[in-house]
């Protein structure tokens, strides 16, 4: 393991308090089998059974949620299923994502099976608190006042904060500009907190199409989001590129974090072996360009 990058990756955990995300959506409550989302690349599968083995030897010594989750032979992830491209349903309604894989590769690294259960996001931190899920992969950030009840991982991808507005909006071009505007986003999100504190006052929303549906028509001046998360809404509405401007408004920040109930640290010091891993073999780089079309896991 490369002891450097998680003292940086770690480091970062200490000094940020927030980091963006587009905006959490609606999803439909349920679970969704590992049989039908799609498994990583055979390499992966193949490095993961390698570094795996050193885990499988000390078996006898888990305790608290891992043991459960080693006892029961599956994680339950929570997750949205409505957030492309970090989770979402392709056209064969398959759960997929960039976080969808990451938790795919990290059940892999654990030696076990994995259930998703896709929650919306006003509730998930609910359903962890319930133990009815027992981790939530779905760009979470870290804030001191979630780090009261919650252990977080080291950050797994990076992002942009931005706002997308109607193009021909030329008062709305830096973040200050936002002060006092009309924004579109979920309060009890991340980045329902940024646009707040940044001025913006909140035209409540929880699904991104439904966020952007409300600049489009002038019922929101703009919504916050990332970089990534405009850009594919663009790639695949390519008719509102003349229509919409994406305005990015910081420097690349760590935006994903996997946040575990407090006393479970055998299971949060696996699951940073398993993402250390996943950067060290190439796979969180792969996944990133996959579906951001850049490399999003460094600062």
């Amino acid at each position: 393991m490369k002891k450097n990058l998680i003292k940086k990756l770690v480091s970062a955990v200490a000094v940020t308090t927030l980091a963006g995300s587009l905006l959490t959506g609606c999803g439909n409550a349920g679970t969704v089998s590992a049989e039908n989302t799609p498994a990583p690349e055979a390499s992966n599968t193949e490095a993961v059974a390698e570094v795996n083995s050193d885990a499988e030897a000390s078996a006898e010594e888990y305790t608290g949620l891992l043991k459960e989750i080693k006892d029961r032979g599956y994680i339950i992830v929570g997750t949205e299923g409505t957030w492309s491209p970090y989770t979402f349903h392709d056209a064969d309604d398959n759960l997929v994502g960039y976080d969808v894989e990451v938790a795919k590769y990290i059940a892999d690294y654990l030696g076990v099976e994995i259930q998703y259960s896709e929650t919306v996001w006003s509730s998930m931190f609910a359903s962890l608190d319930a133990g009815q899920i027992d981790v939530v992969i779905n760009g979470v950030s870290y804030n001191e006042e979630r780090a009261v009840k919650y252990d977080f991982s080291i950050p797994y991808n990076y992002s942009q904060h931005a706002y997308i507005t109607l193009a021909d909006r030329d008062d709305l071009n830096t973040l200050e500009d936002a002060a006092g505007r009309t924004a579109a986003n979920d309060p009890t999100s991340s980045i329902g907190k940024y646009a707040e504190d940044n001025g913006a006052i909140l035209d409540e929303v929880g699904e991104a199409a439904q966020a952007i549906s409300e600049v489009k028509n002038g019922r929101a001046d703009l919504s916050f989001g990332t970089v990534v998360g405009f850009e594919d809404y663009l790639n695949q509405h390519p008719e509102d590129r003349e229509v919409l401007k994406v305005v990015v408004t910081s420097d690349p920040e760590p935006n994903a974090y996997i946040p575990v109930v407090k006393g479970n640290e055998q299971l949060v010091e696996l699951i940073n072996e398993a993402l250390q891993a996943a950067y060290d073999d190439g796979t969180l780089s792969a996944l990133a360009i996959k579906y951001f079309g850049v490399d999003t896991t460094q600062g």
